[in-house]
């Protein structure tokens, strides 16, 4: 089996952008989801807080591979909404993503091609006004210290680049270390670097995480 992703771009945050087309109005509200109940919930929301309008049609993609896919026309002709917009967020290399366009009659029908043009516009102008990040898959691993070392190993970790997700305080202090999966140091020969052997991974700690860069 080919591993999976290491890396993958999704939003950072909401955004609402609009596309007008011959008088009809489509309002896109683009949103980080996390599984498809949420991304399921912002469609829902988007339906409550437009209750006025005509249309909610919607495109989700999830997981580090974009392995979810799932798209809805509500209403419209086939194809010229829903898959547009699915089309809109995997060509920009979005996932954990859903996008959502609300659409107002204008009086004026567009077709089936100038639908589906409005539609991707309007998802394609909202990830424009978006903040892109990138995630990365990374090792967690608890490393023990003594106290008078814990300081200094706490800024040198930092100094290269690693993340500490937690700090412990007890008999000894255990720092919680995040080093990515590709790329990443050895962490037990950087310890030994570090401290010459003062500082030691506590067996069983280890597990994989998504964390933002």
């Amino acid at each position: 089996m080919a591993p999976g992703p290491t890396t993958y771009r999704t939003v950072a945050g909401p955004v609402v952008a609009s596309v007008e087309e011959r008088r009809s109005v489509f309002e896109a509200w683009l949103r980080r989801a996390d599984d498809e109940a949420g991304a399921r919930a912002v469609v829902e929301e988007a339906r409550a807080t437009h209750h006025d309008a005509g249309h909610h049609c919607s495109a989700f993609v999830l997981g580090p591979s974009g392995a979810t896919v799932r798209s809805n026309d509500d209403g419209e002709p086939a194809g010229t909404a829903g898959a547009p917009m699915l089309e809109a967020l995997t060509s920009a290399g979005l996932t954990d993503v859903v996008a959502v366009v609300t659409r107002w009659f204008g009086g004026t029908l567009l077709g089936t091609g100038g639908l589906a043009r409005a539609y991707a516009d309007a998802v394609r102008t909202a990830v424009t006004q978006a903040r892109v990040l990138t995630r990365v898959l990374v090792e967690e691993t608890d490393v023990r210290v003594e106290h008078v070392l814990a300081g200094r190993l706490e800024h040198d970790l930092r100094a290269r680049g690693l993340t500490l997700s937690d700090v412990r305080y007890a008999e000894h202090v255990t720092l919680r270390v995040q080093v990515p999966v590709a790329g990443g140091p050895d962490l037990e020969a950087l310890l030994g670097e570090l401290t010459g052997g003062r500082a030691a991974l506590v067996p069983g700690s280890v597990a994989r995480t998504w964390r933002d860069a």
